[in-house]
């Protein structure tokens, strides 16, 4: 009995080998996509988390390159126009003339 369970081990071994034999090409090449996909520092998932955060990154630089551009607009315009400084003063600073009461609505 004991050569028996000994037999259907070995052959059951034997099964797998001959499995691995026929497709090693196959295996190998799965076994390389899995770490290039998976396991590597540099897999495709890697790859597209970074592909991601550059593009959040470049829309993030594009906002702050328009807010700029408005800024130096917004800045000429104050240092050449004294009622544009007097309207920035008023609506953003809330300043007012001492005869005057400032309401405020908010949306």
């Amino acid at each position: 009995m004991h050569q028996k369970q000994k037999d259907f081990s070995m052959s059951k071994l034997g099964t797998v080998w001959k499995y691995i034999r026929q497709h090693k090409y196959l295996i190998t090449i799965a076994l390389f996509g899995v770490v290039i996909v998976f396991l590597d520092e540099n897999s495709l998932i890697q790859r597209a988390k970074h592909r991601r955060e550059i593009n959040a990154l470049t829309s993030e630089i594009e906002k702050y390159r328009k807010q700029y551009e408005e800024d130096t607009r917004t800045l000429k315009e104050l240092m050449n126009n004294p009622e544009a400084m007097e309207k920035v003063a008023r609506e953003k600073y809330l300043m007012k003339k001492p005869n005057e009461d400032v309401f405020i609505f908010e949306e």
